[in-house]
């Protein structure tokens, strides 16, 4: 071009930006080079340039690109905004995006644009919203939309399950049954996520029917991953294997997932067990995997070999322990009534030890009746925090179970003096389709001497 002299032609131009940033791959950065050398880019040129950055790994340069076409008052069309809108939603710049979403309304581009222009602009300023958690701006501009398709129906529902509201997410996905949309992978694995937060085990069956008619009978490893943890995290660990030994293909997510399920679930043989077949078939083993590991050998009592396991992790997989490894054999040997050695282990960690640390080793004083070391490790406790009811209540309760009934007072007083209150126990029982909350005890219980409260 530049030896026949066409490097200055808008068509051979137009030409070789949209070869350079959307169909040659990896050559963002030459296409950005190029058009820094074109004296006149033409709108075309710009939406070009805008829409590849917004799709490569540095969306932030399409945001810049269309504030430099502003300065230059090259007028921006329906396609302008569209690209523009979804590098806002990646890189989460609010602010920008509501001024988008203004030069849209201000140059009426959504509603002159045809209708698959729309939904395009339509789901990117929605999911912008949803993933800021403004879910009610982002329904009315759901409900708005002249023409809704699969991603406009994805971003609902994954916005309702970031936010916690999976009821929500459910109901939009029977309304998107309703008017015969088709789910997908995106879709499954959101409403997959909200049936394990809700550890609604019914949903989560049918979810698992629907799933099967969307894939075939071929579940992929990200939603065997996601069914796995769903039935894990319901209650049903039988089906969570049945998944497990039915997917042709697994990763590493896969065996942590079912390690850690078992675990959690009281089957710790069979979690070591899956862990010593991981290894067997040359599986490497992560961080997580540990964790999972760590907590069967915690249930199970197996001191010496989670002690073994711990020092694996390091020495053989080169995996340095985080806070959460700490825990489990904080845990471990806490259980095991080896409360001096878990002292020891605690001074000797690499990390910080944090709250949760000393209210496990709290926690194993209470079971085993120390008093000394449950006095230390409350003071250890209480100078992270002094705000949490159950850190006083452990330490009153040792005292309590050893008779120690002058110590058992004092530290409800400290717990008084301080501020802080107990709040009331509670039990959630699901009845007629309805969640009824009992509450169990008053908000400040007193120290009852016969029966301590627990």
């Amino acid at each position: 071009m530049i030896i026949n002299g066409f490097n200055s032609n808008p068509s051979a131009l137009r030409e070789l930006i949209f070869c350079s940033a959307m169909v040659v791959s990896g050559a963002m950065n030459y296409a950005h080079k190029v058009f820094t050398q074109i004296t006149e880019p033409d709108t075309f040129m710009y939406n070009t340039m805008i829409r590849g950055s917004a799709q490569s790994l540095n969306p932030l340069n399409a945001i810049l690109l269309y504030t430099q076409m502003e300065k230059c008052c090259i007028k921006p069309d329906n396609f302008t905004f569209s690209f523009v809108l979804k590098a806002c939603t990646r890189v989460l710049f609010r602010n920008m995006g509501f001024c988008v979403h203004g030069k849209v309304v201000k140059h009426g581009g959504i509603f002159d644009a045809s209708e698959e222009r729309d939904v395009v602009a339509w789901s990117a300023l929605t999911a912008g919203y949803a993933r800021r958690g403004e879910l009610s701006v982002a329904r009315s501009l759901f409900d708005a939309m002249p023409v809704k398709d699969l991603v406009s129906w994805n971003v609902m529902i994954t916005g309702y399950v970031m936010c916690g509201l999976n009821k929500c997410a459910l109901e939009m996905f029977e309304e998107m049954r309703a008017v015969g949309e088709r789910p997908d992978e995106v879709t499954m694995l959101s409403l997959l996520s909200a049936c394990a937060d809700m550890g609604d085990l019914e949903v989560g069956k049918k979810i698992h029917c629907a799933l099967l008619e969307v894939s075939s009978g071929d579940i992929k490893v990200l939603l065997g991953n996601a069914l796995i943890d769903m039935y894990g995290k319901c209650g049903s660990i039988e089906r969570a294997m049945e998944v497990f030994h039915g997917m042709k293909e697994k990763d590493d997510s896969t065996w942590n997932s079912v390690i850690i399920g078992l675990a959690f679930h009281g089957y710790a043989e069979e979690s070591i067990t899956l862990f010593s077949e991981m290894q067997r078939l040359k599986v490497r083993p992560n961080e997580i995997t540990f964790v999972g590991v760590l907590v069967a050998c915690s249930h199970a009592g197996k001191v010496e070999e989670g002690k073994r396991y711990f020092k694996l992790m390091q020495d053989v997989y080169n995996i340095e322990p985080n806070i959460r490894h700490y825990g489990c054999m904080v845990d471990l040997l806490g259980r095991a009534g080896l409360l001096n050695e878990t002292f020891e282990f605690i001074d000797d960690m690499k990390i910080k030890p944090n709250a949760i640390i000393w209210r496990t080793l709290l926690g194993a004083c209470k079971i085993h009746g120390n008093v000394e070391l449950g006095r230390r490790a409350n003071e250890r406790l209480l100078k992270l925090r002094r705000d949490e009811s159950g850190d006083y209540v452990l330490l009153s309760n040792i005292y309590a179970s050893q008779g120690e009934w002058d110590g058992a007072e004092k530290v409800r007083n400290l717990m008084d003096g301080s501020g802080v209150w107990k709040e009331p126990g509670r039990s959630l029982v699901e009845a007629d389709d309805k969640a009824l909350t009992h509450y169990l005890l008053n908000s400040k219980p007193k120290l009852d001497r016969r029966n301590p409260v627990r």
